[in-house]
C-alpha cells in the first residue's frame, strides 16, 4: 500500500466539517434538548438561529469542530490506514473481521484524543438553547479550552469520556469500517437486475460512503444523544443515570432523537470526507510516489 501522511484523513475531515457544520449543530441543539420542551425540527433550528443572530450564527462553534477533526478524526483515520497497511504486508488485503476490529481500535484512539475539543463543540453549539446564567460564553475554541481547564481542572477535559470513546469505536467501527467493506463488495459483484459493475473513482465512493453514513448514524445514535447530554451538563451526572433518567421521562425514543439531522448531517459529511479523502490521497501519490 502506498505511504500517506498520517494527518491526511484529519484534513479531509475538516474540509467536509467546513460544509456540513451547521447541520452538527442543529443536531447538538436537537440532542440537548430533555422532555419538557417540543421537539423541533432541524430547518426550525436553524431558521430561528438565522432570524435571530444571523447566517453566522449557524457556524457558531465552528473552531471547535475544525480543533475536533484534527484531534478526533486525525487520529482514528490516521491509525486505521496505519493498521490497515500493517495487516496488508504480505500483499493480500485483510479480512472484514479484521479491518472492522482495527477501526474499533482506531476509533476509541481517536475518541480519547478528540475528547476535549468534543466537549467545547457540544458546549458552544447548544450555548443559545441554555438559560443566560448557564451559558459558556466561549469565544473561540482555544479560549474555550483555556477556559474548561481552569474552571473544571485536567479532569474536565474527561467529562464524558467513556459514552464518547464508546461511540467513537461505534462510529469508526460503522462507518470507516463499512466503508472499506461496501467499496470492496461493491468492486468484487456487479448490482443485481440491471447488472451494472462499479469500478474504482468518484461514483462508487460517493455510494459506498453514503452507505457507510446510514449505517454509522443507525448504530451511534443511543451513545450519541448520551454523550451530547452529559457533555452538555454542568452537573456530574453518570451515562447510566442520563440513561435511565432519558428513558423514563422519554421512553426508548430519545436514543434517536435527532436522527434525522444526524443523518443528513453525517450523510453528506461522510461523502465529503472520504471522496476528500480519496482525492488528496491521490494528489499526494503523484506529488510524492513511493
Amino acid at each position: 500500500m502506498p505511504n500517506y501522511p498520517f494527518w491526511l484523513g484529519g484534513v479531509a475531515a475538516s474540509m467536509a466539517a467546513c460544509f456540513t457544520h451547521p447541520l452538527d449543530l442543529a443536531k447538538v441543539r436537537m440532542q440537548s434538548l430533555g422532555s419538557t420542551v417540543p421537539s423541533p425540527s432541524m430547518l426550525k433550528i436553524l431558521r430561528h438561529s438565522i432570524s435571530n443572530d444571523g447566517l453566522r450564527s449557524v457556524y457558531t462553534g465552528l473552531s471547535a469542530s475544525l480543533m475536533r477533526q484534527m484531534t478526533y478524526s486525525l487520529v482514528r483515520l490516521g491509525s486505521y490506514e496505519e493498521m490497515k497497511k500493517f495487516m496488508s504486508e504480505n500483499g493480500r488485503s485483510p479480512s472484514a473481521g479484521k479491518l472492522l476490529l482495527a477501526a474499533g481500535v482506531a476509533g476509541g484512539l481517536g475518541g480519547i484524543a478528540g475528547n476535549p475539543a468534543d466537549i467545547l463543540l457540544v458546549r458552544m453549539t447548544s450555548d443559545s438553547i441554555r438559560p443566560p446564567e448557564k451559558r459558556y460564553n466561549y469565544r473561540n475554541g482555544i479560549t474555550g479550552l483555556i477556559s474548561l481547564v481552569k474552571e473544571d481542572g485536567q479532569k474536565g477535559l474527561a467529562r464524558g469520556l467513556g459514552t464518547n470513546t464508546t461511540r467513537a469505536v461505534l462510529m469508526n467501527t460503522s462507518q470507516v469500517g463499512s466503508y472499506d467493506f461496501f467499496k470492496t463488495t461493491l468492486l468484487q459483484y456487479p448490482i443485481p437486475l440491471v447488472n451494472y459493475q462499479f469500478h474504482d473513482g468518484f461514483f462508487l465512493h460517493v455510494v459506498a460512503s453514503l452507505a457507510a453514513g446510514t449505517c454509522g448514524t443507525t448504530v451511534c445514535s443511543p451513545a450519541d444523544v448520551i454523550r451530547t447530554r452529559i457533555m452538555g451538563s454542568s452537573g456530574k451526572a453518570s451515562p447510566i443515570e442520563v440513561l435511565v433518567r432519558s428513558l423514563r421521562e422519554e421512553g426508548p425514543a430519545f436514543m434517536f432523537k435527532g436522527w434525522t439531522p444526524a443523518w443528513m448531517r453525517l450523510g453528506p459529511n461522510t461523502v465529503l470526507m472520504f471522496v476528500f479523502f480519496e482525492q488528496l490521497k491521490r494528489g499526494w501519490s503523484s506529488l510524492v510516489p513511493s
